[in-house]
């Protein structure tokens, strides 16, 4: 759960003396190792200040790792969990470039950074005191946002795009239910009806519960799945359902739509395997993917794809051999290709890879990857060897 911050709290870290207290914190180890001793020290400097110094540092050094500049950034622990790292919250700002918005759950403001940049007017607003006194130390630098006190059940704006991200935790649990996330997801959407919105949802959310009549697209960052966002009609392209959008902290992304041809071949496997990225999988665009590349489908229901060359920025699995999905077999012909270190991957297939390995033994010193599919009723396995992905040259969309 993390500390509890109070506006008392956001207030003095935010003043000179809780930045120089901070500054002073931070030189501080904070390991598991040091951490009693390191609290006992900031205890004694600065009473009953320790635990909101602590965790801040703390949080920031996490947050690293997902927010582009915010290394003086205030934070709770459940927001900065919940927080869309900066390059997503990039994407989805920059479809809304233009547009006057307003953010009904904006917490501690990572996605109105985002829209300041490229929205003429950015409104945020949530019900938590200290989130909202942390959204205003965090934004103090951009002019064109404004932070409210509200429901984001209660419309208090009009003739801007709503833009949500409900909790994702019921009960101390995380939820994949639409109407168990906070707010729940029906009631949020009933109350903006006609209005252009935005919903950033987990990407395991059960859309099949939704009567939804616009876009949901899957965005993934550096090989995985981040979230899903709906995106209502009017904010939406022309007869697009399903959207995968694949990004990268090098800049490289691409979009694919259920808009796109998916016209491809039924023949045998060829020189190599590719295993889409998961955005493009969740959204239901494998083949999209593969019409796209020249590629082609191991089995229709399967979401591996293979073909004679593999697509830039993508891992590829060059097939050394086919073999018959039985253990004896497979351990034989490991042993007959030197196989040592071994990836096991599996779709279609119950295995547990890291049984079979165990089972396998394999003890010789060439790495190799096995892929388990299934082709029609038939377990089959693919001795391969991995070949990391080649970056596009530049990015592309």
């Amino acid at each position: 759960m993390g500390y509890g911050f109070s506006r008392e709290d956001v207030a003095y870290l935010g003043s000179s003396a809780g930045t120089a207290a901070l500054t002073e914190v931070d030189r501080l180890e904070l390991t598991q190792a040091t951490h009693l001793r390191d609290l006992a020290r900031v205890r004694r400097d600065h009473g009953d200040r320790a635990a909101a110094l602590v965790e801040t540092v703390r949080l920031r050094r996490k947050a690293g790792a997902k927010l582009v500049g915010a290394g003086e950034w205030l934070f709770t622990d459940d927001a900065l969990q919940q927080a869309t790292p900066t390059l997503v919250a990039r994407h989805r700002a920059a479809r809304l470039a233009g547009r006057a918005v307003h953010d009904v759950t904006c917490s501690i403001g990572a996605e109105l950074a985002e829209l300041a940049r490229v929205c003429p007017a950015v409104l945020g607003s949530d019900l938590d005191d200290a989130r909202l006194s942390m959204a205003a130390h965090n934004l103090a630098g951009s002019r064109n946002v404004l932070l409210a006190k509200a429901d984001a059940l209660v419309p208090v704006s009009r003739d801007t795009v709503v833009v949500a991200d409900p909790a994702r935790r019921a009960d101390g649990r995380r939820t994949h239910d639409p109407a168990k996330l906070q707010p729940p997801l029906p009631d949020l959407l009933a109350a903006y009806p006609g209005r252009d919105i935005a919903v950033k949802c987990a990407p395991g959310l059960d859309f099949d519960r939704l009567d939804w009549s616009g876009e949901v697209e899957v965005v993934s960052l550096d090989g995985a799945v981040r979230e899903a966002c709906l995106w209502s009609a009017g904010l939406s392209g022309p007869s697009v359902a399903r959207r995968a959008t694949v990004t990268s902290s090098a800049g490289t992304s691409f979009t694919l739509t259920d808009a796109d041809s998916d016209d491809i071949p039924e023949q045998e496997p060829g020189d190599w395997i590719v295993d889409p990225d998961g955005a493009v999988v969740r959204a239901g665009l494998v083949r999209h993917y593969a019409a796209k590349h020249g590629l082609w489908q191991l089995d229709p229901r399967i979401a591996y794809l293979t073909g004679n060359a593999v697509p830039p920025g993508t891992r590829g699995f060059r097939i050394v051999d086919r073999l018959d999905y039985r253990e004896k077999t497979l351990r034989t012909e490991l042993r007959r290709h030197g196989c040592g270190p071994l990836e096991i991957l599996v779709r279609g297939v119950d295995v547990d890879p890291d049984k079979l390995r165990r089972a396998l033994k394999p003890q010789g010193s060439q790495p190799f990857t096995l892929v388990i599919t299934r082709i029609g009723r038939t377990p089959t396995a693919f001795l391969c060897t991995a070949v990391a992905p080649v970056p596009p040259t530049t990015p592309s969309s």
